[in-house]
């Protein structure tokens, strides 16, 4: 089990307030619990801004699946960068309209270039990169 240190903090009692709104809101047990994600958070967003970190990604995309090749150079790409690609997941939202979901693991540096590749592609209507700092993945 990890060793915790107990620290302290001080607070303006109107943000103390706003925070365990907050809190309850997200549904967190406790204050120190909540701090820690944020500080997790807020270290995450520190990696992820070095290139060369390793990260997991969802590139979430809405089209028309009735764009012209759109699957094909969506699957080429895909090939191309196979050892970044984990996994797919296809969606039919409506009679044209299609979600794809594809899994990215690398360097952020790479992960974000594939990721512009794809998101790019003609007939993509709204897409999206959720990163996450993965080194010990």
């Amino acid at each position: 089990m990890e060793q915790i240190e107990r620290i302290g903090i001080s607070l303006e009692k109107e943000l103390l307030a706003d925070f365990d709104k907050l809190i309850a809101k997200k549904g967190y047990q406790n204050r120190s619990e909540a701090i820690r994600d944020l500080i997790r958070q807020q270290l995450s967003g520190e990696q992820l801004s070095n290139p060369k970190t390793k990260a997991v990604a969802a590139v979430c995309m809405v089209y028309d699946h009735h764009s012209t090749k759109l699957m094909q150079k969506l699957t080429g790409l895909q090939h191309s960068h196979l050892l970044q690609t984990i996994c797919t997941m296809h969606i039919h939202l409506d009679k044209h309209d299609c979600m794809e979901i594809i899994i990215l693991k690398g360097p952020v540096g790479e992960i974000n270039q594939t990721a512009e590749n794809i998101l790019s592609q003609k007939g993509i209507k709204l897409g999206r990169v959720n990163l996450i700092a993965a080194d010990g993945t």
